[in-house]
């Protein structure tokens, strides 16, 4: 991505593919930002929208995408969407991920029916298709929101499903799930990890040894743009997208903590207790924040757990060749960036 230390330049669109015009939702996220931000490096037409105000080279409307009024100013004069606004918690009600991630997709689809736009990129999970148990060199499985852990995951493929459902000649729609994103800025995962860390509250889970993929912010952001300029290919498929480097959770939990200057993790759970005992805190966090007590994630819950102790890495060969895409950065390079972004806070 243009503008990060050491980032290589960033690619022009293919040729014929001439300048589009992209609403890009959820920017105030990280890799909302960064997939905003290669498309107006790559000379596309930019508009974004999130629910609070930006500073942008590139027009943009503030509101949620709930709202059918703001869906539509929104998607007014664009060609094509990349929606990645969601509501991602591990806990909380589950009428606000319904609002958020299955009626604002729809809203969204909607207005970009109305509105004669052709193409539609739905920012997804791997969690859509993950139902507790090890994952060991798949490719992406079919969403099953009643089989899907957890009130994120199970509106995420609700709404994947609604989004596939709408493909069509006229109307091409794409999921393309990146999994376990992180980068420089991150707060879903890095900020976490390393304040954890450095409260020594972060224990690994039977002794960090699940090997699992992520994806470093730079190759998502790439990868969702592919999914755009290669419709003809990718549209009617649910992709999974890492950086095909699985790892053991404690390699890179310890990567992480390396970078940010924060000691690794020194102590290991059994997955089955972190499992059970995540259960309980989840429930007690939940009814807690209903009440106005609590306003952060709580330390573990059941899902975070199963992350952290069961395997899920994918086979990446299918995904690479629909997009004629591979990573640009691996991890070690990324996290040579993240070590340079904390030296430099």
């Amino acid at each position: 991505m243009s503008g990060e230390p050491g980032a290589a330049p960033v690619p022009p669109a293919p040729a014929g593919s001439g300048p589009r015009r992209v609403l890009v939702t959820g920017t105030s996220g990280m890799l909302g930002r960064a997939v905003a931000q290669l498309l107006f490096d790559r000379g596309y037409t930019v508009r974004t929208l999130q629910r609070g105000a930006v500073e942008a080279p590139w027009e943009s409307v503030q509101g949620s995408v709930v709202d059918p009024d703001v869906a539509a100013q929104a998607v007014a004069g664009m060609d094509a969407v990349v929606h990645l606004a969601a509501k991602v918690s591990f806990t909380g009600d589950w009428d606000d991920f319904v609002a958020t991630n299955i009626v604002g997709t729809r809203q969204l689809i909607t207005a970009a029916q109305r509105e004669g736009l052709r193409d539609f990129v739905f920012v997804s999970s791997p969690s859509v298709a993950h139902f507790g148990s090890s994952i060991v060199g798949a490719q992406a499985g079919t969403a099953d929101p009643d089989r899907a852990r957890g009130h994120y995951a199970r509106s995420k493929a609700a709404a994947e499903e609604i989004a596939l459902a709408e493909d069509s000649p006229a109307f091409r729609v794409t999921a393309i799930r990146p999994h376990i994103v992180w980068g420089p800025g991150d707060t879903q995962l890095v900020e976490r990890v390393v304040e954890r860390a450095r409260a020594g509250r972060l224990p690994l889970l039977d002794g960090g040894r699940a090997l699992i993929d992520t994806t470093y912010v730079d190759n998502a952001a790439e990868a969702i743009v592919r999914g755009l300029e290669r419709m003809d290919h990718a549209h009617g498929q649910a992709l999974v997208v890492t950086n095909g480097e699985p790892r053991p959770v404690g390699e890179l939990i310890a990567g992480i903590c390396s970078a940010a200057g924060v000691p690794a993790p020194g102590y290991s759970v059994p997955g089955w207790l972190a499992r059970g005992a995540g259960s309980v805190i989840e429930k007690a966090w939940t009814a807690a924040g209903t009440r106005g007590w609590v306003h952060d994630e709580p330390p573990m819950t059941r899902f975070l757990a199963e992350q952290l102790s069961t395997a899920h890495w994918f086979d990446q060969r299918h995904t690479q060749a629909v997009l004629d895409w591979t990573p640009s950065v691996s991890l070690d390079q990324g996290l040579e960036r993240l070590a340079e972004y904390y030296r430099n806070r």
